[in-house]
């Protein structure tokens, strides 16, 4: 039997299933119990839902898949109350870390095929999350590394996870009214993009890419991997001295413009004209280096979108910049992944032309990311459109930045500091003529 055969053998998932419904089960009860207290009370709200240390608790016991959903959650500010976000912040670097015996048996065990490569090993982690652990090393020619530890154990209960919520996408797919609805591919594609945040061979390619990508940028800096050191388990990559986490009460006004449009920058040449794209920019993974130039960490979650989804997103992005609802639509209809017969597709480009015309030109403390992608989300369950799953990784990596983005700096114009990069990469596709709008 394969590795992933026994880590996916029967007796496993259904203890990993009856853990996750047992867990799940007893939130719900308190949060119903914590609810009607409260009215008894008289205070109709309560805190249920909004109690954020119970939902780190939750989050925590469940594991690394949902401690990830728990971090996305934690950007959220402009969505989400200050009693959960604030909570769920600690999820980005807070996990416990491993007995130090078992830290040390997987490291030894991942250079057991090569001679022995530190001459110093810091077995105290310097950073700890929910996939790895991340110490310091001194390599035996004399380099100061950065060493990440694949968590003993996690791949076989991400697995399980990713097996899990498989079957409730089919189970949901089986659902008369959600029959359309292309659930296992949407599932492949954001759950196995997961996934590959197990395979650190992967990742210390992902950080190569990212690191010649944006060397163009004075004021971001990548790590560099050590390919010749990284295993399996190990990533090992050059160590950046005296890291500072920021936060908006930190920086002057300045500096946080500054910070904001580096961010934006970046994350626009991965888009738009790199295709590699970082989908975890959260402040976990994003710091100061002692020459307040941003460093980018971690780059376990960075996926390449193909050219085609590269140059659609691309274009939709430069139309809607540009106010062109009717264009935005059709590129929408041209990339969808599929076409319901009795779709409406005048009506979608209709519908998407009134949302673009609202929401052109607004500065980050008006435009809202996550409203406008629900309301198009909308508007093509309504109209029978149906999109790439690809178009989730580009949205995502928006996403997880705008809460950042609103705290540090709400008069960015996220549209027109992305035409610069949108000029660089291409002329942007037109309609074939005005008179088929």
């Amino acid at each position: 039997m394969t590795i992933t055969g026994r880590l996916l053998r029967l007796p496993g998932l259904v203890l990993r299933g009856s853990w996750v419904g047992a867990v799940v089960l007893a939130h719900a009860l308190a949060v119903a119990a914590s609810t009607a207290t409260a009215r008894l009370r008289g205070d109709a709200a309560g805190r249920g839902l909004r109690d954020g240390e119970r939902w780190v608790r939750v989050l925590t016991r469940l594991g690394p898949s949902y401690i990830k959903i728990g971090q996305l959650l934690s950007t959220r500010r402009d969505l989400l109350p200050d009693a959960v976000t604030t909570p769920l912040a600690r999820l980005t670097d807070s996990a416990r870390p491993p007995r130090r015996r078992r830290v040390a048996r997987a490291v030894r065990r991942a250079y057991r095929d090569r001679p022995w490569p530190f001459r110093e090993f810091r077995w105290e982690p310097v950073a700890c999350g929910s996939i790895a652990t991340v110490h310091e090393a001194v390599t035996l020619d004399g380099r100061h590394v950065a060493v990440k530890v694949r968590r003993p154990g996690v791949a076989g209960v991400m697995w399980r996870d990713f097996t899990l919520t498989a079957a409730a996408m089919t189970a949901l797919g089986l659902v008369p009214r959600l029959r359309r609805m292309p659930f296992k591919l949407m599932h492949d594609q954001v759950g196995g993009a997961i996934l590959r945040q197990l395979d650190f061979r992967a990742e210390a390619g992902a950080l190569a890419s990212l690191r010649a990508n944006l060397s163009g940028f004075g004021n971001v800096r990548v790590p560099a991997p050590l390919p010749e050191l990284c295993t399996d388990e190990t990533v090992v990559m050059e160590y950046v001295p005296d890291l500072t986490r920021f936060a908006p009460g930190d920086l002057d006004a300045d500096t946080r413009r500054a910070v904001v449009r580096a961010v934006l920058a970046a994350i626009y040449e991965m888009l738009f004209v790199d295709g590699v794209v970082h989908c975890d920019l959260h402040p976990g993974n994003l710091y100061f280096d002692r020459r307040a130039h941003l460093v980018v960490l971690d780059a376990g979650f960075v996926i390449r979108l193909p050219d085609a989804v590269r140059r659609s997103f691309a274009d939709f992005f430069i139309n809607m910049a540009l106010g062109d609802g009717w264009m935005c639509g059709q590129i929408v209809i041209d990339s969808a992944a599929q076409v319901a017969e009795d779709s409406d597709l005048e009506g979608f480009r209709t519908g998407l032309r009134e949302l673009v015309a609202e929401t052109s030109g607004a500065k980050s403390g008006e435009f809202d990311l996550a409203r406008f992608a629900g309301r198009l989300f909308d508007l093509q369950r309504r109209f029978g459109l149906f999109p790439a799953p690809e178009f989730a990784f580009p949205l995502l990596s928006l996403l997880v930045i705008e809460g950042m983005i609103k705290g540090f700096d709400s008069d960015v114009d996220f549209q027109a500091e992305a035409m610069p990069v949108l000029r660089r990469r291409n002329t942007p596709r037109a309609a074939e003529s005005t008179a088929e709008r």
